[in-house]
């Protein structure tokens, strides 16, 4: 079993970008957003962690691969099976990850105001022992959710397009959530009206 510091060592991230956007009208990740794009938040709150390399997971819109930056800890990943919904796309980005992978951080790319200050106490609570851990606010659990690698193959295993609420339901109080310093970890865009140019 992996050490605290072996797991501080060997963490990755992933962004999943492999959706349609249906009810923004398409093309929702690489709309303007804040002077740049709506995928570069989640790209880089997820560079800004304490992790190797981000995996962004692409499918839908092949503009997503090519509006990325050139970070060289970024990597790409294709979730072929994209339109069966989010867990193909957390399928694709967990396959992709190096085999000594000690846990992954799971980013959402619509949600571009993840506080960064939330991300090494997620994985302090992971080299601690917890099978996974969240960040919480006002009683709401939100993103990223960072897993332990014992949770792969329940990921991999995962269908349709509920992600992985029914894994973090499952362990309960092994579960830990750790308190966030703002609401970013809930905020996300659907729609057009979320996006301010």
């Amino acid at each position: 079993m992996p050490t605290g510091g072996q797991v501080l060592s060997s963490l990755e991230a992933v962004v999943l970008a492999a959706g349609a956007g249906t009810r923004f009208g398409g093309a929702k990740l690489t709309s303007p957003w804040r002077g740049g794009r709506l995928i570069d938040g989640a790209v880089a709150a997820a560079l800004s962690g304490p992790v190797r390399t981000v995996t962004v997971v692409v499918g839908a819109d092949p503009a997503v691969a090519q509006a990325l930056d050139r970070d060289p800890r970024l990597r790409l990943a294709h979730a072929i099976d994209h339109a069966q919904g989010m867990a193909a796309s957390l399928r694709a980005g967990i396959a992709a990850l190096p085999a000594d992978t000690a846990g992954a951080f799971v980013f959402l790319g619509d949600m571009p105001l993840i506080p960064t200050d939330i991300l090494r106490p997620l994985a302090l609570a992971l080299a601690q022992g917890a099978p996974a851990a969240a960040p919480l606010w006002e009683g709401r659990r939100g993103h990223p959710v960072l897993f332990s690698s014992t949770l792969f193959p329940d990921l991999l295993a995962l269908a349709g397009d509920l992600g992985a609420k029914s894994i973090l339901d499952g362990l309960e109080g092994r579960l830990a959530l750790v308190e966030s310093p703002d609401e970013g970890v809930l905020f996300d865009v659907d729609f057009r009206l979320d996006s301010p140019r």
